[in-house]
C-alpha cells in the first residue's frame, strides 16, 4: 500500500499520523508542521481503511484552513478525497447538522443565517423600541455581550447576572427579545448555529448519539482557540468512539477576548480518559537562538503543558534588544536596519510586529521620510483612521473656512440633528450661489430654511467654529486647540461615553494624533504634513514591509522581525493585567512568544526609556518580559553610555532629541544594568 503522506516526517510527526486508538493531544510548536500532520493522519485514516471518508469529522477555525486541509488531502487520497464532507469549520459543520435537525431549535430548515450588518440592524430596532440611547451604547457592544453569554452555551433564561449590573440586566433584555425575533424570522447568526446545535444534543439524546457513532474518528485544529461552546459540542460528537484528535499549541492561546479559553487544552487529558500526547517540537521555520529565546520567557508560565523547541538549523544570529531613549529613535534606528537590509532581505520579509496599533504611528512617519514602503496588515493606515480623519477634519475647517469636505465630515459628527436632507439642502445652496458650504448653512439659517431642531445643532457648529478661530488667532498651540475642539464639540464625550469593542484603539489613536502635533511649530506645517502622508502613492507593485499587531500575526512567519515597545504597562499591556490578573500576564507572555517566533532568521528587540503619552513625556521601564530574555543568546546595543550616572529630577519638559545627553532615570537605570 502507497505510505507517501509518511514520507519526510520526523519521529514524533510519525507517531501522531499513526497513533489512531484512544484521544489524543497533539502539542504542536510554532513551525512544528501541525497542518501537514492532520493531513497525513486523515489520509492514513482513510487508507488503512479504518473509516470511510464521511465518517471522519475534521474540524479547523477558518474556511481558507479547510480549503487548505481539503486540497492537501486530496493529493494524498486522489479519487477518495471528494467523499469528505464533514471537513469544514466549527459552524459550517453546525449548520449543516442543523439543517437537518433545525425544528428541535424551533426552526424550519430553510432558516436563513443573518450576517453581523443584519444583526446591527435588529439590535437596533430593537434599542429604539426599548428607548436604549444607541449613541452611547454601541449595538456591536450589545452583539458582543450576548456572543460571550452564546460562547459560555446560555440561551436568555439560563444567563445568571452574578452582580448587581444595570447594563447588563438591559442586554439581557434586549437578547430575550432578539433571539425571540430570530426564531420569529426563521434565522440564526453564528454563534446560534453552535448553541442551537449543542442544544440539541443536550434535550436529544437519540440524534446526539447517531452522530457520536457516526464519527468514527473527529480531527480539531487550533484546538487551544476553542471556546466553552465549542468544547462542549466536541464532547457530544465524540462521546461514543472516543477518537478525538486536537491538535494546538496552548503557547500560542491569545485569544481570550474573543472567548477563547485555554483550560479547554490545558483539560483536555482529564476531560477524556486514557489520552495521550505526543509533543511535536521540532521547528523548521527559525534559527536555535530565537527558539532559545521563545522558550526561555514562555518556560516563565505555570500553566502549559511545556514543551522544548529545537531545529536541525543552525544557531542563527543572537536575539538583538536594543534600547533607545526615546521612541522617535527607535523608529529612526529600525528604519535604519530596514534600509541595511533591502541587498538581503525583501521587504515583504520583514514585518514590525506592536502590541498596539496606535504604535504604527512612529514606525509611518519615518517611512514616509525615507521613502520605505509599507503596508498595515489587519489595519488601517494611521492617518486614515476614521477617529484622526475626523480630528483632521474639525483643525483644517478651524484653518480653512473653504474646505468644504473637512466642513461634510464634521457636519454632524458627533451627532447634531443634521440629516442627509439638510446636508443635500446645503450642498445644493452652495453649488447654486457659488458658496462654500459653511456660509451657505450661515445663509439658510438667516433664510430660517432649516427646520428648529436641526438649527440648534447647526448654529452651535458655526459658533464653535468662530470661537475656535478667536482661539488660533490668539496664538492658542495647535496641540491645545485641538484639545479644546474634541472637548467642546462633545467629540470626547462621545468617545468616552461610548460603550464599543473598538473605543480604546479610537482614544488611543488621538492620544498619538496630539503626541504627533508636537513635533510642529504650527497648525499649517502639521497640516500640510498630512496632506503630504496622505496623498503618497503607497500603492506601489513593490515590495512593502509588514506593520501589523501581534495579535494580527499569528500563522504569519517573516525572515526579520522587530518588536519595538516592550515597556512596562505597554507590553505586557496594563489593561490585561489589571482585568485578569495573573492569568492576563501569562497571556500577555503568549503573545511575546508569538511574536518572537515569527522570525525565521533574525528577531530585534526593543524599548523606549522615554515615551511621550497624553502630551508629556514619561519615564518608561523596560517590560518584565526583558529580564527574562536569557543573555547568553541575547546581544545588547551598548549606544548612548553617558558617563553621568547620577538621576535626575525627571522634567517633562525637556526636549529629547537625538542630541540630548540628559537621560532618565530609567534610561540611567538601564545603561547601569549593562555595565
Amino acid at each position: 500500500m502507497n505510505l507517501d503522506y509518511l514520507t519526510n516526517l520526523n519521529e514524533s510527526q510519525e507517531e501522531a499520523v499513526l497513533h489512531l486508538n484512544g484521544p489524543l493531544l497533539i502539542v504542536a510548536g510554532a513551525g512544528s508542521g501541525k497542518t501537514r500532520v492532520l493531513t497525513a493522519r486523515i489520509a492514513h485514516i482513510v487508507k488503512q481503511h479504518k473509516a470511510f471518508p464521511n465518517q471522519v469529522l475534521a474540524v479547523t477555525f477558518t474556511n481558507k484552513a479547510a480549503k487548505e486541509m481539503q486540497l492537501r488531502v486530496s493529493k494524498f487520497l486522489r479519487k477518495e478525497a471528494t467523499g469528505l464532507p464533514w471537513l469544514g469549520t466549527f459552524h459550517s459543520i453546525s449548520a449543516k447538522i442543523l439543517r437537518k435537525h433545525a425544528e428541535a431549535a424551533g426552526l424550519k430548515s430553510n432558516f436563513s443565517i443573518i450576517d453581523q450588518d443584519d444583526q446591527v440592524r435588529l439590535i437596533k430596532n430593537i434599542c429604539k423600541s426599548e428607548d436604549i440611547d444607541t449613541k452611547k451604547i454601541s449595538p456591536k457592544y450589545i452583539l458582543a455581550v450576548i456572543d460571550k453569554w452564546k460562547n459560555k452555551g446560555f440561551y436568555p433564561e439560563e444567563v445568571v447576572l452574578k452582580r448587581k449590573d444595570i447594563l447588563e440586566k438591559s442586554f439581557l433584555g434586549i437578547y430575550k427579545i432578539y433571539q425571540q425575533k430570530l426564531i420569529d424570522l426563521n434565522a440564526a447568526d453564528f454563534s446560534d448555529l453552535i448553541l442551537h446545535t449543542v442544544k440539541i444534543f443536550e434535550k436529544h439524546s437519540d440524534i446526539s448519539k447517531m452522530y457520536s457513532k457516526k464519527f468514527k474518528y473527529i480531527l480539531v485544529d487550533e484546538y487551544q482557540d476553542t471556546n466553552f461552546i465549542q468544547s462542549e459540542w466536541l464532547k457530544y460528537l465524540a462521546e461514543h468512539n472516543q477518537n478525538i484528535c486536537c491538535v494546538g499549541d496552548d503557547d500560542q492561546s491569545i485569544y481570550s477576548w474573543r472567548g477563547a479559553e485555554i483550560k479547554n487544552f490545558l483539560q483536555f487529558e482529564n476531560v477524556y480518559e486514557n489520552t495521550k500526547i505526543i509533543r511535536l517540537e521540532k521547528n523548521y521555520r527559525s534559527t536555535q537562538n530565537i527558539l532559545n529565546v521563545a522558550s526561555n520567557i514562555i518556560e516563565n508560565n505555570q500553566n502549559r503543558v511545556g514543551k522544548k523547541l529545537f531545529t536541525d538549523q543552525e544557531d542563527g544570529e543572537l536575539v538583538t534588544l536594543n534600547c533607545f531613549r526615546n521612541v522617535k529613535d527607535e523608529a529612526t534606528e529600525i528604519g535604519s536596519n530596514i534600509e541595511d537590509f533591502k541587498n538581503k532581505f525583501s521587504f515583504n520579509e520583514v514585518a514590525i510586529l506592536v502590541r498596539a496599533i496606535f504604535q504604527t504611528r512612529e514606525f509611518e512617519e519615518r517611512f514616509l521620510k525615507i521613502g520605505v514602503p509599507y503596508r498595515i496588515i489587519g489595519g488601517i493606515k494611521f492617518y486614515e483612521r476614521a477617529e484622526v480623519k475626523d480630528c483632521v477634519a474639525y483643525l483644517k475647517t478651524v484653518f480653512q473656512p473653504q474646505d468644504d469636505l473637512a466642513f461634510e465630515r464634521i457636519l454632524n459628527v458627533p451627532k447634531r440633528s443634521i440629516g442627509d436632507t439638510t446636508v443635500k439642502a446645503i450642498n445644493d445652496f452652495a453649488k447654486l450661489n457659488k458658496f462654500s458650504l459653511e456660509i451657505a448653512s450661515k445663509h439658510l439659517i438667516e433664510q430660517n430654511k432649516i427646520k428648529p431642531k436641526t438649527k440648534l445643532g447647526l448654529n452651535s457648529l458655526l459658533n464653535l467654529l468662530a470661537k475656535w478661530r478667536n482661539d488660533l488667532n490668539k496664538k492658542m498651540n495647535h496641540n491645545k486647540l485641538l484639545q479644546t475642539i474634541l472637548d467642546e464639540s462633545g467629540y470626547s464625550e462621545m468617545l468616552k461615553n461610548k460603550k464599543d469593542l473598538e473605543n480604546e484603539n479610537r482614544l488611543e489613536n488621538i492620544k498619538e494624533l496630539l503626541n504627533a502635533m508636537k513635533e510642529f511649530d504650527n497648525l499649517e506645517s502639521f497640516l500640510e504634513h498630512v496632506a503630504l502622508a496622505t496623498s503618497l502613492d503607497q500603492d506601489w507593485q513593490s515590495e512593502k514591509v509588514n506593520l501589523m499587531t501581534i495579535h494580527a500575526s499569528k500563522g504569519l512567519e517573516f525572515d526579520v522581525v522587530f518588536l519595538p515597545g516592550w515597556e512596562e504597562g505597554l507590553f505586557p499591556h496594563q489593561k490585561s493585567i489589571e482585568e485578569k490578573g495573573e492569568s492576563g500576564l501569562e497571556e500577555e507572555r503568549r503573545l511575546a512568544y508569538v511574536a518572537i517566533t515569527r522570525a525565521k532568521k533574525l528577531a530585534k528587540i526593543s524599548f523606549s526609556m522615554n515615551r511621550f503619552y497624553q502630551g508629556d513625556w514619561i519615564d518608561s521601564m523596560a517590560s518584565r518580559f526583558v529580564d527574562e530574555l536569557p543573555d547568553e543568546y541575547i546581544r545588547k546595543n551598548n549606544n548612548f553610555i553617558d558617563e553621568k550616572e547620577e538621576d535626575f529630577e525627571f522634567n517633562q519638559d525637556i526636549d529629547f532629541d537625538s542630541d540630548t545627553e540628559i537621560r532618565s532615570p530609567g534610561w540611567i537605570r538601564y545603561q547601569k544594568k549593562l555595565k
